[in-house]
């Protein structure tokens, strides 16, 4: 009975690991697809704030992904794991952290610098 349940939960966890990668690669597909869009849309706009602007809405995405891979990871070891696996794991979770970790601080950078783009842009309007 018990072997039955453990192939069942290993069945489970197997199929969402796989959805969560699935979902992953959809978030870039959705960044890439959105970006070279929105370079498309907008080509009139100047060449620094159409890249800040790009660079914002793809990185978002990777970040995401970044989520969800992370969370394929965790799942590939939960069921019964050895040390070999938990050890790749910990390496794995820990360079995807720190991915996601600068990623997530130079969008961060790109959207303080892309409001104050757009603040410089207000006050140099002229007043009518």
């Amino acid at each position: 009975m018990i072997e039955l349940l453990e192939g069942g939960l290993e069945g489970a966890v197997e199929l969402l690991r796989f959805s969560m990668e699935a979902i992953a690669a959809f978030c870039i597909f959705v960044g890439l697809v959105t970006s070279v869009l929105a370079a498309v849309r907008h080509p009139q706009r100047t060449m620094e704030s159409n890249f800040l602007l790009l660079r914002l809405r793809l990185g978002s995405w990777l970040a995401l992904a970044l989520e969800f891979q992370l969370g394929a990871d965790i799942l590939s070891t939960i069921v019964a794991p050895t040390f070999e696996e938990l050890g790749k794991l910990a390496v794995i979770a820990l360079i995807r952290t720190f991915l996601n970790y600068f990623l997530s601080r130079e969008l961060a950078e790109e959207e303080k610098r892309e409001s104050q783009l757009r603040a410089l842009k207000e006050t140099m309007k002229p007043n009518h």
